[in-house]
């Protein structure tokens, strides 16, 4: 199939997404001009971000920033962890495993750490405020949502699922089940500044400024995370309608040292996340391996999980414009993502990256980029039981159903970048 073909395939998949959004809804009239205004801004983002030169080259310098933040990372980390972090081995090494060296939880993720603490420092010195609250004008005014919903949502492009909530805390007791529904949304659909440079690391050979890929995919996933929410639990549903404006707190740190160590504290409890959570998925998925071993091969191949989550996936991601050549692969990737986390597929998808086309790999990258897996449930849950405690029985109803419409969020937005012209990302 022709470029044009597989454009259309891409276009035609984003409506599919939406009925499908609105299937699991409560099926009522079709919303077409939420539906139009959420398409559009998607796709003016999106154009505007890569065919004016200013933005355009401003998302390329993002990737030289990464490279710069990364230096001064490792200088920390070889100070701490010395050869661990890369620094000079103590030992006579191997060149035939030299590879071998690298070691991500020393020289990969201590990024997530100083980039914590860099975004408490941004926002501390209003610079991060003035962003969000520019996002959420621009939300509650072309999808007509509540201050509450739109600042929530504003925040999840740069803070983490757990820590926008924070902003609206005075709030969360309050807000409408639709609109806690549509943070938990976007929340799963978007990506935490903190580990967005590790996804940058991982992509940096098969994606070309990885870095505006990645800033680009987590802004536009949020008009298809509330396009997806509002389907699937709109806004009515609880009888009345938020119209309310939302102000950011005067005072999230007291300090700027306060910002500092804030963020630092912060930064580690997610830096060991992360850690725990690959020790133990990757463990599991070794185990289901072995436990399929014993099965017949099927089609030649032994059975492995990669294989099943591909036939799983693999008709998703054809509608967001995957040729079905590569379906299966690309299918394995969103659903390695699904099951286990983003950092895992993004791992897979740079192993697997130079046997895909250009295009596969950038669909993938932005389908890819959410928080929207079974062990971010878990996260979700346990940090807005901790802000809300009084909303336990709707936050324990509604994040699982947000992991349905996080993935579904994501894969429109890959779907979209599937339609444009690629010439237009060259």
């Amino acid at each position: 199939m022709d470029d044009f073909g597989l454009q259309m395939r891409s276009f035609l998949g984003l409506f599919v997404f939406i009925a499908i959004g609105w299937l699991l809804g409560p099926r009522k009239s079709v919303p077409w001009k939420l539906i139009g205004g959420a398409l559009t801004l998607q796709f003016v983002i999106a154009i505007t971000l890569y065919s004016l030169a200013p933005t355009r080259a401003f998302l390329a310098s993002l990737t030289g920033f990464v490279e710069v933040l990364q230096s001064a990372t490792m200088e920390g980390a070889n100070f701490v962890f010395g050869y661990l972090a890369g620094g000079p081995a103590p030992f006579v090494v191997n060149p035939e495993n030299a590879g071998g060296l690298f070691i991500f939880a020393f020289q990969a993720l201590p990024m997530v750490i100083v980039l914590s603490a860099v975004s408490a420092l941004l926002w501390r010195w209003r610079i991060l405020e003035f962003v969000v609250l520019g996002f959420a004008w621009a939300f509650r005014k072309a999808l007509n949502l509540s201050g509450a919903a739109s600042l929530g949502a504003a925040a999840n492009i740069f803070l983490g699922m757990t820590e926008s909530p924070l902003l609206i805390r005075p709030r969360m007791p309050l807000i409408s089940r639709s609109d806690l529904f549509l943070i938990m949304t976007v929340g799963f659909s978007t990506v935490a500044g903190s580990v967005m440079a590790v996804y940058v690391g991982q992509l940096s050979g098969i994606i070309e400024g990885a870095a505006g890929h990645i800033v680009t995919a987590s802004l536009i996933s949020v008009p298809a995370a509330v396009l997806l929410a509002r389907l699937m639990y709109p806004a009515d549903m609880d009888g009345k309608i938020d119209r309310s404006t939302e102000k950011i707190p005067t005072e999230i740190y007291h300090s700027s040292m306060d910002a500092l160590t804030t963020g630092v504290t912060d930064g580690v409890k997610l830096f060991i996340n992360i850690i725990a959570m690959l020790l133990v998925f990757i463990a599991i998925v070794a185990l289901v391996n072995a436990m399929l071993g014993v099965v017949p091969d099927v089609g030649g191949a032994p059975l492995s999980v990669d294989r099943i989550l591909g036939w799983m996936f693999a008709p998703i991601v054809w509608l967001a414009g995957i040729p079905w050549a590569e379906a299966n692969d690309a299918g394995s990737v969103m659903g390695i993502k699904t099951a286990l986390n983003e950092i895992v597929a993004y791992g897979r998808l740079s192993e697997i990256g130079d046997t895909l086309s250009p295009r596969t790999n950038l669909i993938m990258t932005y389908a890819v980029c959410g928080f929207a897996n079974f062990s971010s449930v878990g996260i979700m849950i346990g940090g807005m039981l901790a802000i809300a405690p009084s909303r336990r029985e709707d936050i324990l109803d509604l994040a699982p159903r947000g992991l349905i419409s996080g993935t579904f969020a994501t894969l429109m937005t890959g779907a979209v970048i599937g339609t444009l012209p690629q010439s237009l990302f060259g």
